[in-house]
């Protein structure tokens, strides 16, 4: 039944999706100008808090913003309208350069691979057409008929000059202006009532859910606008070198290179060496030699450099929360669906997709396919590398963890390795895994703790040698999981204050039995990975106090807190395994060194 209502979920939820992005599609006529429209709102927002915070009335300061950004957008469209005018009036005076180099080029691929391509289709060509009967086989019976009687035909309009005529040449223009002129008026009013739209949003979401929405739109509004602040920052800043540089070279038309440069960046990664490209065919085509296109790569790659390493690290802080592989996905995404505008459009729209994932639970899967955050946490790398037989990688984490200047042995075992065994122990109960996964993760696990030597105690000094030290005896409840719990408290311990004794697994109470007494053992650490049962930890435990009631016991019951779902009460396994004879009841590796360390040498010669 569950299996069903996931599927018609999953089914649910493709139906829905097929159905929003036919609507981004169709209806991306109305939906362009309001994503504009929404994009320059966030844009400007600071712009006009900042001159209302210095004391300019609103709707001043909302008429000087907007007066700025579209003043910048018509001279910089403007701007390259006359420098492309001026590129291709100009073309003549290169013309000559760029023949002799094509002919160069032709000479020296003339004995390439495309050209004898090329020899060998038009040797075939005139074959076929020299060969009457191959001609014959290969055309249509009535080909030759067509042939004699098609006659050029010439439509010749005499007519009046009509208004569909003037609708063609014209009808272009007036579309974008008149969805500019829609984005103007959208975002004086939104930046005008602000507040009331954003109330209305609020409500719309529901009264209930105000904290969320609240959080949401914080999140959003403070990432895309900073986002969109300091990319567009960034972006002109990188324009204005690019054409500077490119100035000082000796390329022409430098400004509109550097134009290109500060659009093209958008693009995340791809969007420099794009911009690229043209400075680099023209120095190419108008120089005799390559020092004019070496020193044109030269700048870009110290440009990128310049930009990537310090000034964009320096100025997005926290960054978009978005995934660099996922924006480039989603970049060619929004391409794709509204062209060159949803280029402009990817970045922010991706970002606020992923705040609606963060806060939106039945869209979660947003967050996580796009958002930056880590998706396994360090314990679920660690058990799926496990898994994987990836001894190297798992070692590497345990290494990353111990780099940390707090960090123990001790404590990178109980966040790594016991959280493992017992989401092993705990899968092969519920029929994830099976004996044989489980038996190879513990094998894997066993040699990664191998590699790890065992803390070098510090010299004894005479008085400590003539001190008697603790005899502990550690044994293991049940199986190889709870001995190599134990091979870790073994790596953790010091040797200076204990006499450190292991027995296998594979032993029986009445062995465990002997060996205390053939060590004279002071303590019994009893290790028992969670979730296995309870009651041969118990048996034992009674076993031994029956037998030596003076003898201090501890019970480390490991991987209680990492096993999520199957939770028991701590008070009942405590009491249990306290009525059963341990004396003390820990859930850590730590915690069982700190309990040793407790116990007091002068108390359990006193007891014995």
């Amino acid at each position: 039944m569950k299996k069903k209502l996931y599927v018609s979920n999953n089914v649910s939820m493709l139906i829905v999706l097929a159905l929003v992005l036919g609507f981004l599609y169709w209806a991306k006529a109305i939906i362009i100008p309001l994503a504009l429209s929404i994009l320059l709102t966030f844009l400007l927002s600071p712009i006009v808090t900042w001159l209302q915070q210095h004391g300019i009335a609103r709707v001043v300061a909302i008429f000087l913003a907007s007066s700025l950004a579209l003043s910048g957008i018509v001279g910089a469209m403007w701007g390259v309208t006359s420098q492309m005018g001026s590129l291709l009036d100009a073309y003549p005076q290169y013309e000559d350069n760029i023949l002799s180099k094509l002919n160069q080029l032709s000479e020296r691929e003339r004995d390439g691979l495309f050209d004898k391509l090329q020899a060998v289709t038009e040797r075939i060509t005139e074959q076929l057409t020299d060969n009457p009967v191959l001609e014959d086989r290969l055309s249509f019976p009535t080909d030759k008929k067509e042939k004699k009687d098609a006659q050029p035909v010439r439509i010749v309009n005499d007519g009046p000059f009509q208004l569909s005529q003037l609708w063609s040449i014209f009808g272009p223009m007036l579309e974008p202006l008149a969805n500019a002129g829609l984005i103007i008026v959208l975002v004086c009013f939104m930046l005008i009532n602000r507040e009331d739209l954003r109330d209305r949003v609020i409500s719309l979401i529901g009264v209930e859910q105000i904290a969320r929405t609240t959080r949401a739109f914080e999140d959003a509004g403070e990432r895309v606008s900073k986002y969109l602040l300091m990319q567009l920052l960034i972006n002109v800043g990188y324009g204005v070198a690019v054409a500077l540089g490119l100035w000082m070279i000796g390329v022409p038309y430098a400004p509109l290179w550097g134009f290109f440069g500060a659009l093209l960046r958008y693009i995340p990664y791809l969007g420099a060496w794009l911009t690229a490209i043209l400075p680099i065919m023209l120095s190419l085509l108008i120089s005799p030699d390559w020092s004019l296109a070496i020193m044109v790569i030269v700048l870009f790659c110290v440009l990128e450099l310049i930009t990537n390493m310090i000034i964009e690290p320096m100025l997005y802080g926290r960054g978009m929360g978005v995934s660099q592989a996922a924006l480039l996905v989603c970049v060619a995404f929004w391409t794709w669906l509204w062209g060159s505008i949803g280029l402009i459009l990817a970045s922010p729209l991706t970002v606020c997709i992923v705040v609606l994932g963060r806060y939106v639970p039945h869209l979660k899967f947003l967050d996580t396919m796009l958002g930056d955050r880590p998706t396994l946490s360090f314990e679920q790398r660690f058990y799926q590398r496990l898994l994987a037989d990836d001894i190297d990688e798992a070692s590497y984490l345990i290494e990353q963890e111990l780099s940390n200047e707090n960090s123990t042995l001790a404590q990178v075992f109980d966040k790594l390795a016991i959280p493992a065994l017992a989401q092993a122990r705990a899968d092969l109960r519920n029929g994830n895994i099976d004996s044989d996964e489980q038996r190879g993760l513990v094998d894997n696990l066993q040699v990664i703790i191998a590699d790890h030597d065992k803390l070098e105690a510090p010299a004894e000094r005479e008085e400590d040698k003539q001190t008697k030290r603790k005899i502990v005896l550690a044994v293991p409840a049940r199986d190889s999981s709870d001995e190599l719990a134990i091979s870790m408290l073994s790596k953790s311990i010091s040797g200076q204050d204990f006499e450190w004794h292991e027995i296998g697994s594979m032993g029986l109470a009445t062995e465990v039995l002997t060996r205390i007494e053939q060590l004279n053992a002071n303590i019994i650490v009893i290790t028992a990975i969670y979730p296995s049962s309870l009651a041969h930890t118990v048996y034992l435990c009674k076993r031994i106090r029956i037998r030596f009631p003076e003898i201090t016991i501890v019970v480390c019951r490991l991987g209680i807190h990492h096993i999520e779902n199957i939770k028991p009460p701590l008070t009942n396994t405590h009491n249990q395994l306290q009525a059963a004879g341990a004396n003390r009841v820990v859930y850590s590796l730590q915690g069982t060194l700190l309990e040793l360390d407790k116990l007091d040498l002068l108390d359990l010669s006193s007891a014995e």
